[in-house]
């Protein structure tokens, strides 16, 4: 333990499992106090049995009530907040345009938009008083997206999982520029990643699909990247320590890449 959040006080939404649970625990390890937003309510249930004394909301990251629940019982348990940490998201599993039949584009769309995107934008919204509050008494306030390196890189995703993780990009880009000085806004990208319950949309009857479920995965991530490692959750939980510590006060409109080198590819 290094305590580089010591005394932070942060909300991560979509905390249940795969990096949102390890950011929490990476958060706490690095001395942090943590609020969680999670909707699936088994992983609320085994949030609560591991970390007692952690503040956890049930609710749809995707609605504005939610979002606006988590902010208040993390202000209530911390008296404010400081880091706000989005985690949602769904996958495609690599549906290109020409295999999205056209009567399922509006409710795919709609899906995989409101889960990647518009959970983001609501998480950032409700949060926003209290950041801006933090600020104001002399906290570095900061706010954490989460993006892909299906973002950066071609045949990573299908085409609405790829478009979606654009806007995150554009979202952190626009953010950034409003909310400075008070506030820093950043994105990590991660590549692939094992042990996640990452699914896809229902629309598209992939809600009981699970991407970590895939034969082979482990060698077929490592296989891809010059560094030859099939990451997890805990290896990408450092990216988002660092942006939230003061060690990142100089960095905003940004994003780091835990991805194992796909640049370099």
């Amino acid at each position: 333990m290094s305590d580089w959040l010591d005394g932070r006080r942060a909300l991560v939404v979509g905390a249940g499992s795969g990096i949102g649970r390890a950011v929490v625990d990476a958060f706490l390890q690095e001395g942090a106090r943590v609020a969680v937003l999670e909707r699936d309510a088994d992983k609320c249930a085994a949030l609560r049995e591991a970390l007692p004394e952690m503040p956890v909301t049930e609710g749809d990251a995707t609605t504005r009530a939610a979002n606006d629940d988590a902010v208040a019982a993390a202000v209530a348990a911390f008296g404010g907040l400081d880091v706000l940490v989005n985690c949602v998201g769904i996958f495609d599993f690599y549906r290109g345009v020409s295999e999205l039949d056209a009567e399922l584009i509006d409710e795919a769309f709609d899906e995989i938009f409101r889960t990647n995107v518009k959970s983001h934008l609501h998480s950032v919204r409700a949060a926003l008083p209290a950041l801006r509050d933090a600020a104001s008494r002399g906290s570095t306030s900061v706010v954490l997206l989460t993006e892909s390196t299906s973002g950066y890189y071609p045949g990573r995703g299908g085409v609405l999982y790829v478009s979606s993780k654009f806007a995150v990009r554009g979202m952190v880009t626009a953010l950034a520029h409003e909310l400075a000085p008070d506030i820093r806004v950043n994105g990590v990208a991660p590549g692939g990643t094992l042990n996640t319950d990452l699914r896809g949309p229902a629309s598209l009857d992939l809600d009981g699909k699970r991407l970590d479920d895939t034969p082979g995965r482990a060698a077929d991530l490592a296989g891809r990247v010059p560094l030859q490692v099939a990451l997890s959750g805990p290896d990408h939980a450092w990216s988002y320590v660092f942006l939230a510590s003061d060690r990142a006060r100089g960095i905003t409109g940004d994003v780091l890449h835990p991805d194992g080198g796909m640049g370099v590819k």
